[in-house]
């Protein structure tokens, strides 16, 4: 039987230390690590022991207090070490967090989880005592997604001030928290969050399934879980990212599991999709008829972003009969000085807008948008003033631009900017029937993408027009009281 002492090792590591506990065992597996300390102790009873620690780790005045100070003074009637530790574990150490340790691994993992183990000269077990240290970046607002009326608390990258974070806005007991540790080299704590009795069973056992099969060196980066997460690779989200507290938990109490991994200062939601990446927090802040407006505004802007610069490329190349001859009177005219056909303009347009948005993201961030803006002006100006591009394809591509930053997900943009060349290379080519059949190619692509069996266009995909109203819309808090169909939850009914 399991003893629920033990943390959860993970499940892909082999043993990697076949030797029984010793001191010696120890310090030779950190012979070379410059931060290991060892602290030898006399203990009553004629017993010999070590304190082992990391420093940076631990807290060194937590050891001294909870650690050295009870087993130096401790009074035992032990007959034999084995005896010694088990007194030890149940009475005479203070620390609050006390382990087992049978074996080499699970000394060392513990050791680099900022415990202090406790060796006892000829003792089977070891003693694993949590000292962690309180140095962590303390929490703040949110950085990226701005807040004016929501919580002011944001993730961190400490994963139990996470999960503390997520307790002071749900105090629900139903709250679930089941740990994982991926990575054979970072053995990192990956959790699953969910509430009993709203969120589907089945659903969270998938994602369980799904992270138990995760084979990688090191969870560094959040790539990791998306790709190893969904067999099927998109260029859309299928893992939905916030570093709100509200969001998470307010997606949380709407049946959808959350996931939280040490180390990183955001909260993952699954199954993503369209409808969820366009909604932010801030429209449970507004009233109902702004945030509809506003909410409508960003799928308007979704369409803009993404066919602007194609439509614009196909109706001046093949459909000119199109345009109203007094607007096509004026791009004749401003293009008779342009050397270069629409084609090359808009192409290389988008791709200076792109260089640009990537210039800004990698300057420090005081004078990153500075650098976007002034040389988007500059740029742009400098290209008209020489003939180079004309004033039409620029307003075009920059109103193409600035649509898209009102997307709320900065991996749905980033899609949707792959997609917009994928359109202005397929009008290029054929025209408007290139950009119905690319608009059809990526309707298909999405209509068969799924999030934990969950449609990426839900609900978008069903039939029920009320359903898809409600969503791009927002309803009034008191109308809104059932949980969404396709996430299967226990309790269908809603009192957000």
């Amino acid at each position: 039987m399991k003893d629920k002492n033990f943390v959860p090792y993970h499940p892909k590591q082999e043993p990697k230390y076949d030797v029984s506990i010793s001191a010696r065992a120890v310090k030779d597996i950190f012979k070379d690590a410059a931060d290991f300390y060892t602290r030898p102790v006399a203990c009553p009873g004629g017993f010999k022991a070590d304190v082992f620690f990391i420093d940076g780790l631990v807290s060194g005045g937590d050891i001294a207090d909870y650690v050295l100070k009870p087993l130096m003074s401790a009074t035992t009637e032990a007959n034999s070490a084995d005896e010694l530790v088990e007194e030890l574990r149940r009475s005479e150490i203070y620390a609050a967090n006390g382990r087992l340790v049978p074996d080499m691994d699970k000394l060392c993992f513990f050791l680099v989880n900022g415990f202090a183990v406790v060796v006892v000269e000829g003792a089977a077990n070891a003693l694993a005592f949590e000292t962690r240290t309180g140095e962590k970046r303390s929490i703040s607002a949110p950085n990226v997604e701005n807040t004016v009326k929501g919580s002011k608390d944001a993730f961190v990258e400490t994963i139990r001030s996470n999960t503390s974070l997520v307790r002071r806005h749900l105090r629900t007991p139903e709250l679930r928290i089941k740990e994982k540790i991926v990575g054979r080299q970072t053995l990192t704590n990956v959790s699953v969050l969910y509430i009993e009795g709203i969120t589907n069973e089945a659903m969270v056992e998938e994602l369980e399934k799904k992270l138990d099969d995760i084979d990688v060196d090191g969870v560094l980066t959040m790539a990791v879980l998306n790709e190893y997460l969904f067999e099927r690779r998109s260029l859309f989200p299928k893992l939905i990212y916030t570093e709100r507290t509200d969001r998470f938990c307010f997606e949380l109490m709407g049946g959808r599991p959350g996931i939280l991994v040490d180390g990183m200062p955001v909260g993952f939601l699954v199954p993503a999709t369209l409808a969820l990446i366009m909604k932010t927090p801030e429209d449970r802040s507004e009233n109902n008829i702004v945030a509809s407006c506003l909410r409508l505004l960003r799928y308007a802007a979704l369409i803009l972003t993404l066919l602007l610069p194609g439509v614009y490329l196909a109706v001046r190349g093949f459909h000119s009969e199109m345009i109203p001859e007094v607007l096509l009177n004026s791009i004749l005219e401003s293009k008779q000085k342009v050397a270069s056909g629409t084609p090359f303009e808009v192409i290389s347009l988008l791709l200076c807008f792109e260089l640009l948005q990537e210039a800004g993201l990698r300057m420090p961030q005081n004078i990153g948008q500075t650098i976007g803006v002034i040389g988007g002006l500059v740029v742009g100006t400098a290209a008209v003033e020489a003939n180079i591009i004309s004033p039409v394809v620029l307003v075009v591509v920059a109103l193409a631009g600035v649509a898209g930053y009102t997307l709320p997900n900065q991996d749905f943009s980033n899609a949707v900017r792959v997609w917009r060349f994928i359109i202005v290379l397929a009008a290029w080519g054929f025209g408007l029937l290139g950009v119905q059949l690319a608009c059809l190619l990526l309707l298909m692509s999405l209509c068969a993408m799924e999030s934990l069996n969950v449609p990426f266009l839900m609900p978008f995909t069903t039939a029920d027009p009320s359903r898809i109203i409600g969503n791009m819309a927002v309803r009034p808090v008191g109308k809104e009281k059932l949980r969404e169909k396709e996430l299967q939850t226990n309790n269908k009914r809603s009192r957000k």
